[in-house]
């Protein structure tokens, strides 16, 4: 192998392992036996929402996972490996994928990791699970708003009261 093959390789590597540390998650998947049209609308889905999903070689993503401390993930790569990095939100990509592999039966997710651990398929699937960023905000605020108003609804009581009472 060249030098300049070499050099290469090298600098994609080296490209993979810091979308490997930037990543607030990843999910790794299998699309095997999914039309042009499929993954077209799986990478639209997944822009949409400020994804990168890229297809690389497995012996990169060996190197890149092993170089970003990420041990356990060399049994993930193997066959047709995609893998979607999102470095701000931790829920969407696993949402999106777990969604469309609903529909899409052909994919397959392998793996993946949240905020720099390894996780597996059922930590992927139980983070789709979740709500995302808004509707998690949507339900703090929620909670937050519960203690006024009860306050609220306790001090129209007693007025309430004192009125039928005058």
């Amino acid at each position: 192998m060249s030098e300049v093959a070499i050099a290469k390789k090298a600098a994609i590597v080296e490209e993979v392992t810091e979308k490997f540390s930037a990543a607030a998650s990843a999910v790794i998947v299998d699309y095997r036996g999914l039309t042009v049209d499929q993954v077209t609308e799986l990478r639209k889905q997944l822009r949409d929402a400020n994804i990168e999903m890229k297809v690389i070689k497995n012996s990169i993503l060996v190197r890149a996972a092993e170089k970003a401390g990420l041990n356990g993930l060399e049994e993930v790569f193997t066959g047709p490996t995609a893998v979607a990095f999102s470095n701000e939100d931790v829920v969407a990509p696993a949402k999106i994928i777990d969604e469309f592999a609903s529909k899409a039966d052909k994919l397959e997710i392998k793996g993946g990791i949240i905020e720099g651990k390894v996780a597996s398929i059922e930590e992927i699937t139980a983070l789709a699970k979740l709500p995302n960023r808004d509707g998690l905000l949507s339900m703090l605020l929620s909670v937050l708003q519960a203690p006024v108003r009860n306050v609220a609804y306790a001090v129209k009581a007693v007025a309430e009261k004192e009125e039928e009472v005058a």
